[in-house]
């Protein structure tokens, strides 16, 4: 295969990937579709708008009323949603005077951008980006009797506020975003179910909340026990940042997260781990690399239909050993009694594979993956 092709194949190419993104759900499958990957997307909840939030208009107004000594912004679009709700309530300008009086901090270089557009200037910003590195410079500063504000961004602080209060500070939460459950709840289903059913590789989450909701809706159907099977199992779990995997690693789910806590690198990241998880094999002379809904042969993608792929991991299961038809039948989704749906289940696995030698029919026993005499001891046992 050229690199041409290897270029334009991406390499997430036979993989799925589910996204429970509400808010850059579109970018977060771009960047995955781009790489190759099939997207299943379910919203596990919606963003009230900022202008609808009574509690947020309350908050404002109480800021606005009695000063803060401290206002922490933690995310460029909670910012701007902030200010542009004020002034969709007429207390726009009041606010960002209020602001300009403050020690105004950022926690990195987008909410910078969000503070200085809305012609206010930061007193201080992480290089890290981290929250723990705020906590510690507002401890060092001392905030016994300080009012502080700060941003919340959906997602638990864990320690940041109680820190702060035990500390001797009021602290004031700024509720931008309001999380809810899905208007429409179906297409979350689906996604858990395709989870369940091992349907998918890869399970993307860029916020606790979606983490929580998606938990919450597995235990209401009766199958958090089967999902956090298949999560602990055979489905990679990508979190954005370990405060998005808290949810996950409180069930006992591993996650992966990327040094960076940011889309670009989450995808990165999964571009890393999804291809290292397939099983290779040597089969007949050819390298079969078996992916979620493909084939890779020689490096060459094969798309492979869901029966298919059924029959090829059972086979891979034990390679080079013999393999029933009934014990086949078994495998195939749906399949009934009739041992006839495994030949024809076969018969087109050995067409989307274009390479019928690569399973063997062994006459009056099943079926076989040809696995190369010199893979039979490294293999025999898996």
């Amino acid at each position: 295969m050229s690199a041409t092709h290897a270029e334009q194949q991406g390499p997430l190419e036979g993989f799925t990937v589910g996204v429970t993104a509400a808010r850059r759900a579109d970018e977060l499958g771009t960047l995955l579709t781009r790489r190759g990957a099939s997207v299943l997307h379910a919203p596990a909840l919606r963003i009230v708008p900022l202008a609808d939030d009574s509690e947020l208009l309350a908050t404002t107004k109480q800021l606005i009323d009695r000063a803060p000594d401290v206002v922490i912004a933690t995310t460029a679009i909670g910012f701007r949603g902030w200010v542009e709700a004020a002034d969709g309530w007429g207390l726009g300008e009041d606010l960002l005077a209020r602001l300009q009086g403050v020690e105004l901090l950022a926690r990195g270089p987008k909410v910078k951008g969000a503070i200085r557009a809305a012609g206010l200037t930061e007193e201080w910003s992480p290089s890290s980006e981290s929250m723990a590195e705020v906590l510690d410079r507002l401890l060092a500063e001392g905030v016994a009797d300080r009012r502080i504000a700060i941003q919340l961004h959906g997602e638990p602080l864990p320690g940041f506020v109680e820190a702060l209060r035990a500390a001797g500070a009021e602290v004031v939460g700024v509720p931008v975003y309001r999380w809810m459950p899905p208007e429409d709840i179906a297409p979350l289903d689906r996604l858990l179910d395709a989870a369940v059913g091992r349907g998918l590789e890869a399970l993307s989450f860029t916020s606790a909340p979606a983490a929580a909701s998606m938990l919450s809706r597995a235990e209401e159907r009766g199958m958090l026990p089967e999902l956090l099977a298949a999560l602990n199992h055979d489905v990679l779990v990508a979190c954005v940042g370990p405060v998005t995997a808290l949810p996950l690693q409180a069930l006992g789910i591993d996650t992966v997260q990327p040094d960076r806590f940011r889309l670009g690198p989450l995808v990165q990241l999964i571009c890393r781990e999804l291809p290292g998880r397939a099983r290779t094999l040597p089969v007949a002379g050819r390298s079969v690399e078996i992916r979620g809904h493909a084939v890779l042969l020689d490096g060459e993608v094969r798309p492979v239909p869901p029966a298919g792929m059924s029959l090829l991991r059972t086979l891979a299961r034990r390679p080079g050993w013999v393999v029933s038809r009934a014990d086949l039948l078994r495998a195939l989704p749906g399949s009934g009694r009739d041992e006839h749906a495994v030949e024809t289940a076969m018969a087109r696995l050995r067409t989307a594979l274009g390479a019928p030698n690569l399973i063997q029919t062994v006459v009056k026993r099943g079926y076989r993956l040809a696995l190369d005499p010199s893979a039979d001891t490294k293999y025999a046992d898996a």
